[in-house]
């Protein structure tokens, strides 16, 4: 089950009242306000007590508010989880981008479609009316939204109401900065009917989430998250499946890409290095260094010693953004199979991640892989000349 990010954490905005040891919370919205917010979430899955497998996972979710309506705002959610395959040297995965919009009012209360499936957890936090002073609690009901396939391998999905315990600590210490703090807390006792005799489908669904929300009034809206939790299946067909782990999260704001001067910058930097077989373009992601004909022993993902000391020299040029993720796609030329070329891609452009993270360009959490096989070709592959386009990586400097 992949754990979520607080992922209520949209375009919040803290109003301060009267003097510090009381707060009114609220959430406000301003058409155009964008974001995005980074979890990692490091989980491990026990089957009828035995081991089965940790995950660590990366949860990216871009934000927008698009619309707002009597103090509520109409938010445009792109959420992306990825996954540190050990298979692929430790470098995060680019997952599938799952799109979901929803009203949210100033309090919090979420007006969504049935349909959408993120955010897992809804209506948390929720506001009170009224002023909290610090050590003050208050009590509201949230949603957890548990999303069957993904976790279980079965049809369906279950929304399930939960009770949810606040309290506001005061300022708390997070990050080398104070911040605004609370307490959020609940526990989860479900007993799902359904299921057709499926004997993965669950019976019984229990367990608890422990976090910790930092609020940050100097931009107006939370900073972060942290939350232990523990959540336990019981299917039909008798076994107990337990979901236990961490997560945390940050809310990353950061001024628009000029891509047009990226571009020109990065051409200029390529050419002084004497990079080769290199070009640059820019798309609606940002801006993409393409190196053609990269090569690898055949059927390899191993970096032979020319193109490291090329990735070195692009190191240098990547360094300059630093406030940008990046994403490094692996393509083929159209040779072996479907499956082959696949699998290739995927460690190709791993390999090349991994490469650049040993050059101290970006933390495991700021730099992305993903494989494409033969399916994107820039050239024909039935020449030899085709075939060495083809047989590209690109490293993508992302808009985020």
């Amino acid at each position: 089950m992949a754990r979520k990010v607080l992922l209520t954490l949209c375009c919040a905005v803290l109003l301060v009242h009267g003097i510090a040891a009381q707060e009114t919370f609220r959430f406000q919205y301003q058409v155009g306000d964008k974001y995005r917010i980074l979890s990692q979430v490091d989980q491990s899955v026990t089957i009828d007590g035995q081991f089965l497998q940790q995950n660590h996972t990366l949860n990216r979710i871009a934000v927008e508010v698009t619309e707002v309506q009597d103090g509520a705002g109409l938010i445009q959610f792109d959420y992306q989880h990825s996954n540190r395959a050990t298979s692929r040297q430790g470098v995060y995965e680019s997952g599938e981008v799952f799109h979901s919009e929803f009203w949210r009012d100033p309090r919090g209360t979420y007006r969504i479609d049935p349909k959408y499936l993120v955010p897992p957890t809804q209506n948390i936090p929720l506001f009170p009316e009224r002023a909290v002073e610090e050590g003050g609690s208050w009590a509201a009901t949230g949603t957890e939204v548990y999303d069957l396939p993904a976790i279980l391998n079965v049809p369906g999905v279950l929304r399930v109401d939960v009770p949810v315990q606040y309290e506001y600590l005061g300022m708390r210490e997070w990050k080398g900065s104070s911040y605004p703090t609370i307490s959020i807390r609940y526990n989860v006792f479900y007993r799902p009917t359904g299921g057709n005799g499926n004997p993965m489908y669950p019976v019984l669904i229990s367990g608890y989430s422990h976090q910790t929300m930092y609020w940050n009034p100097d931009i107006g809206q939370p900073k972060g998250y942290e939350e232990e939790y523990t959540f336990v299946f019981v299917v039909a067909g008798g076994s107990t499946i337990v979901f236990e782990g961490t997560a945390s999260s940050e809310l990353i704001l950061s001024k628009r890409l000029d891509r047009s001067a990226v571009k020109d910058a990065i051409e200029k930097d390529l050419k002084d290095l004497g990079v080769k077989d290199a070009g640059v373009s820019t798309d609606e992601r940002g801006v993409t260094i393409t190196l053609d004909n990269i090569q690898f022993p055949p059927d390899s993902a191993v970096l032979i010693p020319s193109e490291q000391d090329k990735l070195r020299r692009i190191a240098e040029i990547l360094k300059k953004y630093p406030d940008r993720d990046i994403l490094i796609t692996g393509h083929t030329a159209l040779a072996g199979t479907a499956e082959g070329r696949q699998r290739l891609s995927e460690e190709r452009a791993a390999s090349v991640g991994r490469f650049l993270l040993d050059q101290g360009v970006r933390d495991p959490d700021r730099l992305l892989y993903k494989g494409m096989g033969a399916r994107e070709p820039v050239a024909d592959n039935s020449t030899e000349a085709g075939m060495r386009k083809n047989r590209r990586v690109e490293i993508t400097i992302m808009e985020n």
